[in-house]
């Protein structure tokens, strides 16, 4: 794959995955972030201000989805347009790569912590799907976990029907490439700082929005926490 071409599809990727965390930052509500925090953490690490609480709290929710989103809107494209794979019709199979004697159906992941057991029982069962599907093609089956980063290797087990492979491994094998996984990181260039302005702006008129919002809901007339509140929210009737 020409490095131009890959350029040019990283700096796609990088502006999607900015638009896609503007847009779920744009939604967000406080109080239903709220309502899935712990207050009785926040006010065990003596929480004072309002400010830093808000802060964390809407840290938190968006590290935990930014994996996410990044996976979707950054490594998925990225691996099939490198691996000239067709986008897959099954659930939970992102996109298959078709040889003339083996089909690899490919799940792409971001890391190696993606899910628990029940979610990789699911993961054999999309493939098990798939599989069905393909069996009139009369071609040897190669169901591939994949992991965009990590170090993780794994062959099939009875709970886990598929190959799991992470990092340099899987860029590997889908490209041909031993360096694959390096030029991800370097042709992004400057485009994460270009959209980052963007997405620091509209953060800190949310904090202040929402800073705002909790002092008005959840602080006493002289500006501290009220802890009782802030707890009968979340927690009681």
């Amino acid at each position: 794959m020409k490095e131009a071409k890959l350029e040019k599809k990283i700096a796609e990727c990088l502006k999607n995955f900015y638009k896609s965390r503007l847009a779920g930052l744009d939604k967000l509500s406080l109080k239903k972030i709220l309502l899935k925090k712990n207050p009785y953490l926040y006010r065990a690490m003596g929480i004072e201000k309002a400010s830093e609480i808000v802060e964390q709290i809407m840290a938190a929710h968006v590290t935990s989805s930014d994996e996410t989103i990044f996976g979707n809107a950054f490594f998925e494209p990225i691996a099939c347009l490198a691996a000239d794979g067709k986008v897959a019709d099954g659930e939970g199979v992102d996109f298959i790569i078709e040889k003339k004697d083996k089909i690899t159906a490919i799940a792409v992941k971001s890391g190696p912590n993606w899910g628990n057991a029940d979610q990789h029982k699911r993961q054999s069962t999309n493939f098990d799907a798939v599989r069905k599907r393909l069996y009139k093609i009369q071609k040897q089956f190669d169901p591939l976990c994949s992991q965009a980063y990590g170090k993780q290797s794994s062959e099939p087990t009875d709970s886990s029907r598929f190959r799991r492979r992470s990092g340099k491994a899987f860029w590997e094998e889908i490209t041909g490439d031993p360096d694959f996984y390096l030029k991800l990181i370097r042709l992004m260039k400057d485009v994460p700082e270009k959209n980052r302005a963007t997405f620091k702006k509209l953060w800190e008129q949310s904090v202040n929005k929402f800073t705002a919002d909790f002092i008005k809901d959840f602080c006493d007339s002289k500006g501290a926490i009220n802890w009782e509140n802030l707890v009968k929210y979340s927690s009681g009737d």
